[in-house]
């Protein structure tokens, strides 16, 4: 048989020619198949990204009862019992189809849920600690809070400040050097600059 009969053979056949077009079919079914799941994985990842503050919030959230074991090593808190408070509040946070009213519902109901559970299980003395560390670290993870502020505010004054003569009658050279020291570095921070002066032209108010 030549290699032209059997080109012409081939063609001839129905099967064949069936398979093909079948084939063809199934192929192109593929490619919309594909293009309609790259559409939904960008819609899943666009949905993904619209509550990535809310797994932000619990990072934090969770990183807070954490070191809450170097008060003390009893306060220990495994990721699972932290996950099922997390679906808890997901379940019960009052819902709504505005993402971003959400996000703010299901933040406040988690962050309330988990202070109200910790709090079942802290010494009264750590109790006023902890909301002071959780406050302080929801503020750092919103850009809410000058980081030197809070510096200054838990470490206070500190380097090597030169001590101008004490302009007051009421406070004693010692007193002045402490009280100097403060007022110096608080007018090294943006939202009280000029304190020094203004305390040492207004000391008989102060």
């Amino acid at each position: 048989m030549t290699k032209n009969s059997e080109i012409k053979q081939i063609l001839e056949d129905d099967t064949l020619i069936n398979v093909l077009d079948d084939s063809k079919v199934t192929s192109d079914d593929i490619k919309v198949r594909q293009a309609e799941a790259a559409i939904t994985e960008r819609d899943i990842d666009k949905s993904r990204e619209n509550f990535r503050p809310i797994a932000y919030r619990a990072q934090i959230l969770f990183f807070c009862i954490v070191d809450l074991a170097v008060i003390d090593p009893m306060y220990q808190y495994s990721l699972q019992w932290f996950a099922n408070l997390f679906s808890s509040s997901i379940e019960n946070s009052q819902k709504s189809n505005d993402h971003i009213l959400r996000i703010q519902n299901l933040n406040n109901h988690f962050t309330h849920n988990l202070y109200e559970n910790i709090c079942r299980s802290l010494f009264e003395r750590h109790k006023l600690l902890f909301s002071f560390s959780m406050t302080i670290k929801i503020l750092q993870g919103d850009d809410k809070i000058d980081p030197l502020e809070l510096r200054f505010f838990l470490a206070g004054a500190a380097g090597d400040i030169k001590i101008l003569q004490n302009p007051t009658q009421w406070l004693d050279d010692l007193e002045w050097a402490e009280c100097y020291k403060c007022l110096f570095c608080m007018s090294q921070l943006d939202a009280l600059k000029g304190m020094d002066k203004f305390f040492i032209a207004n000391e008989k108010e102060f």
